[in-house]
């Protein structure tokens, strides 16, 4: 379990949970007693009987229930956290860099031979695995701002981290690191691309014209209708799948970066290499703990993907591990490193292995950073925005409208042009506004009275009604659940917290003649201030060409169209490139499905004699 996980962090709970089904469904199975029915049982006799094991929870338990309905950092996991990726590290040796740098075209056969690699790894019987990391921008600026750096230099303190010479690697029992650490920045991009043309096709007059099949609303092969929901904040997710879901059909189908990235890094090097995904290790660093139910989910896993997978064979999550800011801070401390001396520089570029595709290579590690999106498009990866950008570049001499809701986090945006209104869309962020959003999205209850009118439903007010009509009209609506967005989740660094990091780090000294008040949800606002500050300040590397091309090549069309600095014909290149070289459609790769979770936790259960007088009164007798 984390250690930083407990009661004092659920500031966001819904609703009170019911009895937990797991412990039930975990019971042992009581074992046929060959012994004489009728002997009478002595009390050292029941004292000399073996208690049942405790009960095991896991996420994916959590995700199959519905009894529980709060954030996900209320979930106590024991599988995803710094002391996880700690064990691993010590349990399974790296897979030995001359291997992956001679061998990364050639496949399994001239890989394994020429370098007598046994289960992956020279000269061990352990099988080794090959570490990858992915970093979340939110994240950094978290650490960017505790330790009064810029969010490049966090990042490059943390691949220093994870890959340096200093870092994890040099201690350890196996002394593992991560071979590679990506910015998942770069498959955001894929993700913005690809949202702009869910909600085009979406709109689109032939969408309109098909209905899913009942019980497929979430599917991963049907189109989501109007208004699209992000489906990237996965506490929101679990929400809408647990509570509401006629929602189901509003949820985008498209991957969470932390996701996507996932799916890349498995797929792409356990075809280069010929390893199985079991061998391969993604650990993902991002700023909340729902990231973590994210990527329990049973349909982010090699069973999506993985043409030779069938029903028996196990399913391996596209992202082993999942641990925030807060607990990158605990990892270096558990190996003695001080995260606060750790080089700012980045790694050195000899020795880096290049990924096992050349295309790939130059998308994953760019030779120039680009920023993250200005403050106007908000600290959550920018959907919203990219898609309004997109349709204002189709309409040129449009414009933007932006309209402040009731509160900062809700905001509703129009492309407009004259007196023409393009698309609407909305953001909508923290459960207190989402909760507000979903009964907006409600359908309309047949009315039961004699005479009544079909699809009528009875409200209080008639502005309720005309509020969810309002928001029947976006085309598209930004949901996240943490109030302010991603730079606000549940695992970056508090205010609170800052002082004690900074002391423990050597980078201030402790005042113990004044202690410091206890801050407050000023602080608290001032502190998110501080953040957004650090992950609104990258900038863009100065070698980087001013049409936001990092890869000057002559292979893509000079009219290609550019949004946000986002070649969008380059993008789908390249992820018609991936599904080319695994073999794989790019549906199953980029989309994923949502299911409604049932249970009957809560729910009185019916006996066997109420279900026979049941039955016997249908029939037309009784007793």
């Amino acid at each position: 379990m984390s250690a930083i996980l407990s009661a004092d962090d659920l500031n966001d709970f819904i609703s009170p949970g019911v009895a937990c089904i797991k412990p039930i469904e975990t019971l042992p199975v009581q074992q046929a007693d060959n012994s004489n029915a009728y002997e009478v049982t002595t009390e050292e006799k029941a004292a000399a009987a073996e208690p049942p094991p405790p009960a095991s929870i896991s996420l994916t338990d959590c995700l199959a229930c519905s009894g529980c309905v709060t954030s996900a950092e209320a979930v106590l996991v024991s599988l995803q956290s710094h002391t996880e990726v700690l064990t691993t590290l010590d349990t399974y040796p790296s897979l030995r860099a001359s291997w992956l740098a001679h061998n990364g075209t050639n496949g399994v056969a001239n890989g394994y031979a020429s370098s007598g690699v046994i289960n992956g790894v020279n000269g061990h019987g352990t099988e080794g695995k090959l570490f990858v990391a992915s970093v979340s921008p939110q994240a950094r600026a978290s650490l960017a701002a505790v330790f009064n750096v810029s969010e490049v230099e966090a990042g490059n303190m943390i691949s220093q981290l994870l890959s340096g010479p200093s870092g994890l690697k040099s201690g350890g029992l196996q002394g593992s690191g991560f071979t590679w650490v990506i910015d998942t920045n770069v498959m955001r991009e894929a993700c913005l691309v690809a949202a702009a043309d869910e909600v085009t096709n979406a709109l689109s007059p032939a969408a309109s014209k098909v209905s899913p099949k009942p019980g497929s609303e979430g599917a991963i092969d049907t189109t989501p209708k109007a208004p699209i929901l992000t489906s990237a904040c996965p506490g929101w997710i679990c929400y809408a799948e647990k509570t509401h879901p006629y929602i189901l059909p509003h949820l985008s189908r498209l991957k969470s970066p932390q996701a996507l990235t996932g799916t890349l890094i498995k797929s792409v090097l356990s075809e280069r290499y010929g390893i199985p995904p079991s061998q391969i290790w993604h650990l993902a660093i991002m700023p909340c703990f729902d990231k973590k139910l994210e990527a329990s989910r049973g349909e982010l896993t090699s069973a999506a993907w993985l043409s030779s997978h069938d029903s028996s064979q196990e399913k391996i999550r596209d992202t082993d591990c999942v641990i925030t800011a807060r607990e990158i801070l605990h990892l270096a401390a558990a190996r003695g490193i001080n995260f606060a001396s750790l080089p700012r520089s980045p790694l050195s570029s000899s020795d880096r292995i290049p990924f096992p595709d050349p295309k790939l290579d130059a998308f994953l590690f760019p030779s120039s950073r680009r920023k993250n999106q200005n403050a106007v498009a908000g600290s959550s990866g920018g959907y919203l925005y990219h898609i309004l950008q997109t349709y204002q570049a189709r309409n040129p001499g449009s414009s933007i409208s932006v309209v402040r809701g009731r509160n900062a986090d809700v905001v509703e945006y129009s492309v407009v042009q004259g007196s023409e209104t393009i698309i609407k869309a909305a953001r909508f962020y923290g459960f207190r506004n989402i909760q507000n959003l979903v009964r907006r999205l409600k359908p309309a209850k047949a009315s039961r009275l004699p005479g009544g009118k079909t699809g009528i439903s009875r409200r209080p007010g008639a502005a309720s009604a005309a509020a969810g009509e309002g928001v029947k009209d976006y085309a598209y609506v930004e949901v996240m659940a943490c109030p302010g967005g991603c730079t606000n989740g549940g695992g970056q660094v508090k205010v609170q917290e800052v002082d004690q990091v900074r002391i423990y780090e050597g980078i201030q000294e402790p005042n113990d003649d004044a202690p410091a008040p206890k801050p407050g949800p000023k602080e608290q606002k001032e502190w998110l201030s501080r953040v957004d500050e650090a992950y609104f300040s990258a900038t863009d590397s100065e070698d980087e060409n001013m049409d936001g091309e990092r890869h000057p090549t002559n292979e893509y069309p000079a009219d290609e169209d550019i949004v946000d600095c986002i070649s969008r014909s380059r993008m789908k290149h390249l992820m018609a490139h991936w599904s080319d070289i695994t073999g794989v459609q790019e549906q199953r790769l980029l989309y994923t499905s949502y299911i409604k979770v049932e249970s009957d936790v809560g729910k009185k259960k019916q006996s066997d004699m109420e279900r026979v007088a049941g039955l016997a009164v249908t029939a037309g007798g009784g007793w």
